[in-house]
Order: structure tokens, then sequence, then C-alpha cells
């Protein structure tokens, strides 16, 4: 759960919560690219994040993926959604998989209570739904005619979720419902959709900073680690901080009290130290990286990519050469 003075724990504060089967701030309902993004995001910044995923994704029906970022050559689907799946794993998020039958309002604090196929309940404050399924688990949330639309399917009607429900940052007229899938064409591809999950957490947590009071340009979020040279100098005083938040704050014209304004700044020069990285730290964590990808892809697997004379003389050098 969250502990910044700037952030909430109201899901877990719920009426009735203790006849849940969990909390969580953040629901996402599927666990595809633009699923996973979301889910990335939104548990890297703090929020406790739960991800369903009933396992069938349209994007499982793609033979072999070859225009994503960073993949020369292209990487199995299977190969890619275990790397996806184990990245939300890293950031502390929670993936299930069980399919989401409903989301409905909550009677306490919390705003939404998801209930699925295996039975679970969860209280949650912001729900992303990330499904390529028809959005039936949505029902209810708001006016069906403004929700759902006809499509005509070899000659049959079915009714299904409209994509264009969302505005194009994810935002619904259901507060703290976001999409990020069906998005229409942002959905139609891996890398696109992958995209389209991160901006649509992005403005999930700038709508969460404002609710917390964070005001104007100081409310949106940037997930961006920063090199220690960055705090050399006046930003490596907090005093300087300090007036640059209060001018920011200044020009938003807050209502925000006194008090409360102090402590949101202070939680934001705490967040902002937090990215603060030393050339040792990236050199680790770049290591640890690439240590972890072999992991999931699997070691055998890395090797036998590597052809016998590479390797061999790979082992010469580095075995062969060492000191006794």
């Amino acid at each position: 759960m969250t502990t910044d003075p700037g952030e909430s724990t109201t899901a877990a504060d719920a009426d009735g919560a203790s006849d849940l089967t969990d909390t969580a701030d953040v629901v996402v309902v599927g666990g595809g690219p633009s699923g996973c993004a979301a889910a990335v995001f939104t548990a890297r910044y703090g929020l406790d994040t739960t991800v369903f995923d009933r396992g069938n994704a349209a994007f499982r029906r793609c033979a072999y993926l070859e225009n994503y970022l960073g993949f020369p050559a292209g990487i199995g689907v299977d190969t890619f959604i275990d790397l996806m799946h184990e990245h939300v794993a890293e950031v502390g998020a929670d993936y299930v998989q069980d399919m989401v039958e409903s989301v409905a309002y909550a009677d306490g604090d919390s705003r939404f209570v998801v209930e699925t196929q295996d039975g679970r309940r969860v209280a949650t404050d912001y729900v992303v739904a990330s499904a390529w399924y028809d959005g039936e688990y949505m029902r209810g949330l708001d006016d069906d005619d403004a929700m759902f639309e006809l499509h005509d399917h070899h000659g049959e009607e079915h009714e299904h979720f409209d994509s264009s429900y969302a505005d194009d940052d994810g935002r619904t007229p259901v507060d703290g419902l976001y999409v990020a899938a069906p998005a229409g064409a942002r959905s139609a591809q891996v890398g696109i959709a992958a995209g389209n999950g991160g901006h649509v957490a992005r403005c999930l947590l700038e709508d969460h900073r404002r609710e917390q009071g964070f005001p104007g340009d100081l409310a949106p979020h940037y997930d961006w680690l920063r090199p220690e040279s960055e705090f050399q100098g006046e930003w490596d005083d907090r005093d300087r901080w300090r007036e640059w938040f209060d001018d920011k704050a200044a020009d938003a014209d807050t209502d925000v009290a006194d008090d409360r304004l102090s402590d949101l700044r202070e939680s934001y020069i705490d967040r902002a130290f937090e990215t603060r990285r030393t050339d040792e730290a990236v050199e680790h964590a770049e290591s640890r990286g690439l240590r972890r990808l072999v992991e999931t892809i699997g070691t055998g697997r890395v090797l036998d990519a590597v052809p016998d004379d590479e390797l061999e003389s790979y082992v010469e050098q580095e075995i062969g050469g060492a000191e006794p």
C-alpha cells in the first residue's frame, strides 16, 4: 500500500473490507501488453496494483512478434508474454490468472468492488479496463446505451463495449474507471497497445495526484531516473526544490491549505531525490537487468543461441586466460 502523504489507501479502509478477499488501489483487467504496461506504471509509482488475466488475449493469435522495438530479429510471443509478466511481478504488482466477471460500485470508501470467476472480491479505487472481450463486466457502471454498441457479426447482432466511450487519454465519465483496451486503432499493434497502456496509467496517476492536492503542472508524474549529475549545484539543495515547487504552486493559484501543500511539497522532493542514481548504481542496475532477462528467457536457450565457435572462444578467453 502507499505511504507517501500525497497518496491514498482508501481501498484498504472500505466498509465491509473484512468480507473481501483482497484490497488494491488499482485493478487492471487484462494481462496483455496494454494491461501489463499500465500495471508497471501504477505499481512503480507505489499504488497497490492487481492484474487479472484470463489468459487468452488476442495477442496470442500472433505467430511471431517482429515489430516491437528493442528486439532486432523479433521475439517469440510466449517468450514476450513471459517477459511482460515477470516485469509486472518485478515491480511488485500481483498477476492473477482469473477472469473478472463484474465491476460494481462499492458501499464503502473505495469506489468499486471487482468480482472474479473464481470468487475473488477486491475493493479498489481505480479500474483499468485492458481486455479485448466484450466488456460485459463493466455493465451497470453507466448508461448501457453510452457504454455499449451493436455490431453485426456474420449476420448476427452482438453488443460490445464501445471503444470510443473513453477519451483519447483513457478517461471515462465514470470516476475512477479508465480504458486502455479496447481502444480502436491503438489496440491493433503490440507496441502501440503497450504505449497506450502506459499513457492511460500516467493519466490515472495525474488524476490521483490531483485528488491528493497536487496543483497545476505538479500533478503529472514522470517515471524517470536521473543521473547524479542532475543534482549538482543548486539542485542538490532541498531549499532550491522548495522554491521551485512554491513557484509552480503559486502559478496554479491553488486553494490547497498551506500545511497540506507543505506535506505535498516534501513528498514531491523526496520522490525526486529517490530517482537519483550514481554511475555505480546504474552499472549495477544494468547488470541485474541483463541477468533477469537471461533468467526469464532461460540460460540454456541463451547459450544455445550462441554459435559453438564463439562460445568456445569466449570460454578460452575468460577461463583459459584466468590466473590459476
